[in-house]
């Protein structure tokens, strides 16, 4: 099968020479797994950072990816039909516990190989019938993004229709689904961004409004326009977490599902039992979670924001398109 394999990391400049479009060996179910046919796949910050060795156990040559929709190719004796259309939970081995993952989770596209090819091998467990409203490409897009945005939306924030939500950072994967979902689930949304065209698109999309996180104080401007925000999902860090202290209603809730901006150096306590505040941390999702966000997407026919597709033999170029942060959504690669 062809693939696209990453052979050593470095800077993303290099990436055209690292990230090597080749043939590789196609994989064989073992018991319990499918062998699946993928049509799209999709990417995820993740993937870039592997590509730059920031990140543990980083190994080469390797497939990366962690989303994709397709074809059962072999079904292997398990419940699903050849041809059958399918998702992947790309969660693996999260445990029984549903409050947090165990010591052996991992993440589809390391250490084992990920999606960026066209065949994939994984345990049935993980593979879920494609809503049929959505196209292979809209598919692809949800996985990994769209689990850890349901997670830190329903089941660490519990966000209801009413709730008046904001969150950091739209345009970027996980951010987006937030904003699609929350707006679905009928919470009046806010979000951030650093650029006027995302803030506008968000609209477009149904947020109420948006505020451009890099004027200078934005957080007082956003209070005077919207006082009354009642939850916040963020996933910088950083001094913008530490501005969402303040911005927080009391009694108010945040769900922090990363940290892009790095530790939160001016952390004010006060804020935290003053306001009574609660602070959930969040990240990707357990196999409950995945099968409860298929049945909320189906019911409320939730599609994807899409910035971008592009061909699997030029996927470096679709690594350096999300590296530059101008995407608005999720970059699509076509397998």
């Amino acid at each position: 099968m062809k693939a696209l394999v990453l052979e050593k990391t470095g800077d993303i400049k290099d990436l055209k020479e690292n990230l090597v479009f080749r043939d590789f060996d196609t994989p064989v179910p073992k018991e319990g797994e499918v062998l699946i046919k993928v049509q799209y796949a999709a990417l995820n910050h993740r993937d870039v950072w592997i590509t730059k060795g920031l990140y543990s156990g980083v190994r080469t040559p390797i497939i990366l990816g962690s989303d994709c929709a397709g074809t059962i190719a072999d079904s292997n004796g398990s419940s699903f039909k050849n041809g059958d259309a399918v998702i992947v939970n790309p969660t693996i081995n999260w445990g029984v516990n549903q409050s947090h993952q165990n010591k052996n989770f991992s993440i589809l596209g390391l250490p084992e190989n990920g999606t960026l090819a066209e065949y994939i091998c994984i345990p049935s467990k993980y593979v879920y019938l494609k809503p049929e409203h959505l196209s292979f490409k809209e598919a692809s897009a949800f996985p990994l993004a769209g689990l850890t945005a349901y997670r830190a939306c329903f089941v660490r924030g519990k966000i209801t229709a009413g709730d008046n939500v904001l969150i950091t950072g739209v345009g970027g994967g996980v951010a987006t689904f937030a904003m699609v979902y929350c707006i679905a689930a009928g919470a009046n949304v806010f979000v951030t961004s650093g650029d006027e065209d995302k803030l506008e698109q968000a609209i477009t999309f149904g947020a109420v409004g948006g505020i451009n996180h890099r004027i200078e104080n934005w957080e007082k401007r956003f209070k005077e326009i919207h006082p009354k925000i009642n939850k916040i999902i963020d996933g910088a860090g950083g001094g913008t977490f530490a501005k969402c202290l303040d911005i927080c209603s009391e009694g108010g809730t945040l769900i922090n599902y990363g940290a892009t901006l790095g530790a939160v150096k001016n952390f004010e306590m006060r804020r935290v039992f003053w306001k009574q505040l609660n602070i959930y941390g969040s990240t990707m999702g357990s196999d409950e979670d995945f099968a409860n966000m298929i049945e909320f997407i189906d019911a409320k026919k939730v599609k994807p924001v899409l910035d971008s597709e592009y061909e699997i033999q030029n996927g470096a170029e679709a690594f350096v398109r999300l590296e530059s942060s101008k995407q608005m959504g999720k970059i699509i690669v076509r397998v």
